[in-house]
Order: structure tokens, then C-alpha cells, then sequence
């Protein structure tokens, strides 16, 4: 029964020969890329799949008939004008904050910076509401135009302006975010050279500090043309009551409608979608192949412009006023929306009642239920990147080969997809993974969870790999050489230097994760509502009282989080500090 000694020995040394041939951790990491490739790149392939498939045959008549008509087109025209007119503004003002917050001698820049974000932590569709009551006929803008003379009709964000406008104020900070790091790294020398050559400060910012950071620029560019590219709630928000289509919400269209060819017809969209954004890559590589950059290796964080404390006074003024009036006012204007007892009447103490927040929290199932399956996606998501994104980001870091680089350029495809484009892969993946079987994955809250981890868990292998470049190697040899463990290498070394980053990047992961609505709006069944879609549902049905309630809630819910998380945060590297000094 049991293998005598000359059998065991046969048996270990067929082991080792099998380990030596094909070692335990290549079938793991063959595994993991295996795994990689079906949840990353299958449901890619099965949407270009259906655009080309027509009665189970390769064909283009798919193609050739929702390009002939006429519809396809302008939405097409509505998508570019919006989105390279939102891009314009997103770089025109983070250009000039960045160069504000750069170079000049202003004071309150931590808490400017923190202005400048707030409309990019808040999710657009928030935002949307804020800026559509704040423009309303009982906001504050209404209130100043009456007590002027002439007759002054308020802006109309429901149109192609009013969309643009609001896609470039939500974007713009991520070219500043990109930008303002490049403008500290020029060298002052090339200024001072431009200088003493007799160049003008308009000149030597036309010829000199915007050719160099050119990089900067184009990267928070396209970021800012792919955000707006993929943006579904402002133009869902203010295009659909409008009748102004842009292919997101076109795609929408078609996929709710259900239609004999929807899924179909809603897949060479994507395609189109998709092209468009390439489009856009493609010219931010052309943009960077063309520049040279010029870099110091330290930033350079003292101002460059000394202005006198007139112009001081007055710069800070105009852009404490600009910042109040973009990331401050309109969350104002939509909280005092919501305290209101019906929507239309003036605000008033007698009109006043929190009413609405009482619906929304106790007598309407739907968005207790929104959230606490907001909370568990978010919360689940969040565990799954940490960990899985955290390995990925190590083994990226640790070993820089081509397979690693594969990897990552794998696990980036979903986020750098349009959200419906995404959305609809996961549809025609997860329908039927295989023939004739379905698991019952769609049209429940699985196909959520499996899009969601997919879709962010870039953020936190980008998270955790910044984490990990900011470690010195040598602390790691020299726990190893000392003899440390790995877990207590982990435990005591890296894990409390590395924590700060990696939990930064599980915090983005979980607040994207908690207000997401473009995946969700496509994704969604019964019973497995999300805050987003919960918004969303309210603002479509016209309960535009309960939409802001609930979005203020969710305003005040992410601002407490994101204050204790920087709170927290600084006890946390005081704490580190404190135990190096003492070691």
C-alpha cells in the first residue's frame, strides 16, 4: 500500500526533476496572467467581436448601418465639440493656476491646492446638480441679476456650452496637478538667461517655460480629454433633458432601449468611442515626440516672481475668488436646495424643513439600500486592489521584465476604456462567458464587483508602485542581510514607510469605487442599486429636492473621510519619524 524507500526516491527525484523544468512559481505566475488575460482582455475582444458578428457570421452591416444615418453623425460632432471644447478650458485653467501656485509670492497655497481638487474629488454628477441650482431661477445668480437694471436672462446650462463648461471646471485640476510639478522642475537659469538676453516675462513664458513644460501639459491634457471622453453624468445630467446626444449617453440609449439590435448597434459605438480616444493618445504622442524637456533634479518650490503687496493683495483676492466661486458656492447653493419643502419656492425660513433628508434616509428603502451596496462594493473593491494590486505593483517593481510590463499594460486597458465602452464589454463577457452557459453573473450585483476591481484596480498598482520607488533598496538588503524573515521584513521595515502611498491609493480606489455612476448606470438590476445610480434615478424622475439631499450627504461623507484620512495620515509619519530617530 505505502511506496517502499526506492519508490519514494524515484518519486523525489521526479519531483525535483518536474520543479527543475517547471518550477512552482511559474505555474503560479503562469496562473495569474492566465487570469489577467480573461478578466482584462477577453471582455475587450468579445465587444470588437459583436460589432463584426451579424446572425452568427463575420460581417460589417452592422457598421455600414448605423454610419449611414444621419443621427450617428451629429452625435459624433456633439461628442467632439464637447470634449475638446471642455479640454481647452480644463487647460487654460489649470495652466494658469499651476503658474499661479508655481511661481508666485502668494500666501494660503496648501489651502488653494485643497479648493483646487474639490471639484475632482466630488463626483461630476454631484457637481452637475450643484452648478444646475446654483444657476437656477431661486439661486444666488438669479438673486443679483434682479437687483439689476437691465433684464438679465440667467446662463442655460442645458446645452452644448453649459456641458463644456462644466466638464472643463471638473478636469481642470488634473492639468494643474501634472502641470505645476513640471513649471518647479525648469530651471530658473534658462528664466535668468531669457532675462539678461532683454526677453519679456510674456516672452520668456511663450518661448521658454511652455515649450519645456510641454510634457506636463500634454499629459494632464489628455487625461483631461479622456475624462471628459468618458464622462457620463454631466452630459446624462444636462444632454439627455436637452435631446443633446454624445456617444456615452447614445450608448446608454441603446443598450436601455432594448431593441432587436441594441447590444449590437451599442458595440460599434464603443468602437467609435474608442477610436476617438486613440485619436487623442495618438496626438499627445506626436505633441511629446516633438518636445525636449529640460528638468532639475529637485523641485524648486521657492516663488520665482516676487510681486509688491498690491499686486499680491489683488492676485490672491481674484483667485480666492475664483476658487470660492468654482469649488464652493454651487455646493452652497445645492445644500440649501435640498432643505427646501418643494422645489420651485423661494428661500424662505417659512419654506425650510428637513423633510427631504428624511425620506431619502428613513422612509425610502432604495437609498439606505444604495448605500450600504455602494459601502460593500467600495469596501470589497478596496480589499481585493490592495492586495492583488499591491502584488502586482511589487513583482512590476522587483522584477522590470517584459512579462511585468505586459502585465500592467493588461491591467491598465479598462480604466483607459470609456466607462460605457467598459461597461459593455462586461456585458457581452459575463452574458455567457461560455456558449450556451450563464452563470446568472449579469443582472446581479456580481458583475459590479468583478467590473469594478477590474476597472480600478490600476489605481492602486500606480499607488502602491509610487510607494515603492520612494523606498531606498538597500534598507530591504540590509533587513535580508541581517537575517530578517520576509514577514518580518514586511511587518517592521517596509510596511510602515510604505503604508502612507499604498493607502493613499486605496483610499482613491474606494472613493471611485463609492460614487461611481458610468459603470454602474449600465450595470445595475434590481436590487442591486448604487449611490450613483440612485442619484441619477431621482434627477431623471424630477425629485430634484431628494437628488440634492442625497448628494449632500454624500458630499459631507467624503469630506469628513478625505480630512481624517490627511489627519491620520500626518500622526502616521510623525509616528514613523519618531521611531527612526529613536532607532
Amino acid at each position: 500500500m505505502f511506496p517502499g524507500k526506492e519508490q519514494t526516491k524515484g518519486m523525489t527525484r521526479s519531483m525535483s526533476s518536474f520543479s527543475r523544468f517547471f518550477p512552482l512559481k511559474n505555474l503560479w505566475m503562469g496562473f495569474g496572467f492566465l487570469l489577467i488575460i480573461l478578466f482584462f482582455i477577453v471582455p475587450v475582444f468579445r465587444l470588437i467581436l459583436l460589432s463584426l458578428t451579424e446572425e452568427g457570421a463575420v460581417s460589417l452591416s452592422n457598421y455600414s448601418e448605423v454610419l449611414k444615418e444621419e443621427q450617428t453623425w451629429i452625435t459624433v460632432k456633439n461628442t467632439l465639440y464637447i470634449v475638446i471644447g471642455s479640454t481647452l478650458v480644463s487647460l487654460i485653467l489649470g495652466i494658469a493656476m499651476a503658474w499661479v501656485i508655481a511661481y508666485l509670492n502668494i500666501s494660503g497655497k496648501k489651502w488653494m491646492q485643497l479648493f483646487i481638487f474639490l471639484p475632482f474629488i466630488i463626483p461630476s454628477y454631484i457637481t452637475t446638480l450643484a452648478w444646475v441650482q446654483f444657476f437656477s431661477g431661486n439661486g444666488p445668480i438669479a438673486a443679483v441679476l434682479h437687483m439689476l437694471p437691465r433684464d438679465w436672462k440667467l446662463p442655460n446650462l442645458y446645452s452644448i456650452g453649459g456641458i463644456i463648461f462644466i466638464l472643463g471646471l471638473s478636469h481642470y485640476p488634473l492639468v494643474y496637478l501634472l502641470t505645476v510639478e513640471v513649471f518647479r522642475k525648469i530651471p530658473l537659469e534658462l528664466e535668468q538667461a531669457a532675462q539678461t538676453c532683454g526677453a519679456k516675462r510674456g516672452t520668456i513664458i511663450r518661448k521658454v517655460i511652455l515649450p519645456l513644460a510641454l510634457p506636463g501639459i500634454c499629459s494632464g491634457g489628455m487625461l483631461a480629454f479622456l475624462s471628459n471622453l468618458d464622462n457620463f453624468g454631466i452630459p446624462a445630467f444636462l444632454g439627455i433633458p436637452a435631446n443633446i446626444r454624445v456617444l456615452s449617453t447614445y450608448i446608454y440609449e441603446e443598450v436601455v432601449g432594448f431593441g432587436p439590435a441594441a447590444f449590437a448597434r451599442a458595440a460599434v459605438l464603443s468602437i467609435l468611442l474608442g477610436a476617438i480616444a486613440l485619436i487623442g493618445l495618438s496626438i499627445q504622442w506626436l505633441l511629446l515626440r516633438r518636445s525636449r524637456v529640460i528638468e532639475t533634479v529637485k523641485r524648486d518650490k521657492e516663488p520665482r516672481i516676487h510681486l509688491s503687496l498690491t499686486w499680491k493683495r489683488l492676485i490672491e483676492i481674484a483667485v480666492w475668488a475664483f476658487l470660492l466661486f468654482t469649488s464652493f458656492v454651487p455646493f452652497v447653493s445645492m445644500g440649501t436646495t435640498s432643505l427646501i419643502k418643494a422645489y420651485g419656492l423661494p428661500f424662505q425660513l417659512e419654506n425650510l424643513s428637513l423633510e427631504n433628508y428624511r425620506y431619502i434616509l428613513f422612509s425610502d428603502p432604495k437609498t439606505m439600500s444604495a448605500i450600504s451596496n455602494s459601502m460593500k462594493l467600495a469596501i470589497l473593491t478596496t480589499i481585493v486592489s490592495l492586495i492583488v494590486g499591491t502584488a502586482i505593483a511589487y513583482l512590476r517593481y522587483k522584477s522590470p521584465n517584459r512579462w511585468t510590463k505586459l502585465v500592467e499594460l493588461f491591467v491598465t486597458i479598462p480604466y483607459a476604456l470609456p466607462g460605457t465602452v467598459f461597461a459593455l464589454s462586461m456585458i457581452f463577457s459575463w452574458m455567457q462567458p461560455l456558449p450556451g452557459w450563464n452563470p446568472g453573473i449579469y443582472g446581479s450585483i456580481w458583475i459590479l464587483i468583478i467590473a469594478y476591481i477590474t476597472r480600478f484596480i490600476i489605481l492602486q498598482v500606480r499607488g502602491s508602485y509610487t510607494a515603492l520607488t520612494q523606498v531606498e533598496p538597500s534598507i530591504e538588503e540590509a533587513a535580508r542581510t541581517s537575517g530578517a524573515k520576509p514577514l518580518v521584513k514586511w511587518r517592521r521595515i517596509l510596511m510602515p514607510l510604505l503604508l502612507p502611498g499604498i493607502i493613499g491609493g486605496a483610499l482613491l480606489v474606494f472613493l471611485t469605487s463609492l460614487t461611481e455612476l458610468t459603470v454602474s448606470s449600465l450595470l445595475w438590476s434590481t436590487g442591486a442599486e448604487t449611490v450613483g445610480v440612485v442619484i441619477f434615478n431621482y434627477e431623471q424622475a424630477g425629485y430634484t429636492t431628494y437628488s440634492t439631499a442625497f448628494s449632500s450627504l454624500i458630499v459631507l461623507g467624503i469630506l469628513f473621510g478625505s480630512f481624517l484620512f490627511i489627519s491620520l495620515e500626518k500622526v502616521w509619519r510623525r509616528k514613523v519619524l519618531k521611531q527612526n530617530d529613536s532607532a
